[in-house]
C-alpha cells in the first residue's frame, strides 16, 4: 500500500530522514518506535506532504505521490492524527468531525452530516455531540483526534502517540477504537511510546533511530533485539 524509498529529509546539515526504505501492506498495524529525536513525527510529516523531502519517492497504492500538497494526499486516502490534540476549540465536537467528513473526506453536506454522527458513535463521543472541543477531557479530545481523522475516510490512518497521557483504563478505550477501524479495513502506522498499547495491536514493529530503520519484524523479536534495547530500551546489550 505504502512505499518509502531511499527518503532522506534534511535540515541545513542535520539528517533527521537518512536514506530510509519502508514498505507498508494493505492491512497491517506498524508500530513505530524510536527514541525523542529519531524522526518519527518528521517522518509522517514527510509522508503527508507538510514537509518535502530532500530526496527520495513515496508511492501510494501505486501512485507516486512524493510532490503531491497534503490536502490532496488525504482526499486520496491518507489520514492522520497528531500528538497534541488539534480541536477547532471553539466548535462543537460535531463540527469539528463534519469539517472533516466535507473537506477531508470530500463528502457532500447531507452525507457528510450522517458519516459525522457515525464517526461520533463509533469513537464513543456521541454524548458530546454539542460539546465546545475546548471542553472536553484529554480523553475525550484525543477521541475527537482521532475522530476527525476517521472522518477523512482514510484507507492509510497515521497514529501520533494517541496513547501518551492517558491512563491504562482510558488507554484501553482508545485501543477498542483502533481495533474496531483496523477491522473496517483500514491499514495503519502507529507512532507510540506505550509499549504495551501498541503490542495488543501491531502487527509488525519498526525501530527508527539516527533517521532509518535499525529492526523490523515481528513484535516480539524486534523488542529482543540487542540493537533496540540498547538505544531504545536503554538494556546494554
Amino acid at each position: 500500500m505504502l512505499e518509502l524509498q531511499s527518503l532522506y529529509r534534511h535540515f541545513g546539515s542535520l539528517k533527521v530522514i537518512d536514506g530510509l526504505d519502508l514498505s507498508v501492506a494493505k492491512g497491517e498495524v506498524l508500530g513505530v518506535l524510536g527514541p525523542n529525536g529519531a524522526g518519527k513525527t518528521t517522518l509522517f510529516n514527510v509522508i503527508l506532504g507538510v514537509l518535502a523531502p530532500t530526496a527520495g519517492k513515496i508511492i501510494f497504492e501505486g501512485r507516486e505521490m512524493t510532490r503531491m500538497r497534503p490536502w490532496d494526499r488525504c482526499r486520496a486516502g491518507i489520514g492522520r492524527t497528531y500528538q497534541v490534540p488539534k480541536p477547532f476549540s471553539n466548535m462543537s465536537a460535531y463540527e469539528n468531525v463534519l469539517a472533516g467528513a466535507v473537506s477531508g473526506g470530500g463528502l457532500p453536506l447531507r452525507q457528510a452530516r450522517d458519516w459525522a454522527m457515525e464517526v461520533l458513535d463509533l469513537t464513543g463521543l456521541d454524548h458530546r455531540t454539542a460539546s465546545p472541543a475546548g471542553s472536553l477531557s484529554l480523553l475525550d479530545l484525543k477521541r475527537l483526534e482521532f475522530a476527525k481523522a476517521i472522518a477523512c475516510r482514510p484507507r492509510l490512518l497515521l497514529l501520533d502517540e494517541i496513547a501518551g497521557g492517558l491512563t491504562d483504563y482510558e488507554c484501553d478505550a482508545l485501543l477498542e477504537i483502533v481495533q474496531t477501524v483496523r477491522k473496517q479495513g483500514a491499514t495503519i502506522i502507529w507512532i507510540e511510546h506505550v509499549i504495551h498499547a501498541l503490542r495488543r495491536v501491531a502487527t509488525r514493529l519498526a525501530v527508527l533511530y539516527g533517521g532509518a530503520i535499525i529492526s523490523n519484524g515481528a513484535p516480539d523479536a524486534v523488542l529482543a533485539d540487542p540493537k533496540v534495547r540498547e538505544v531504545y530500551l536503554g538494556v546494554e546489550a
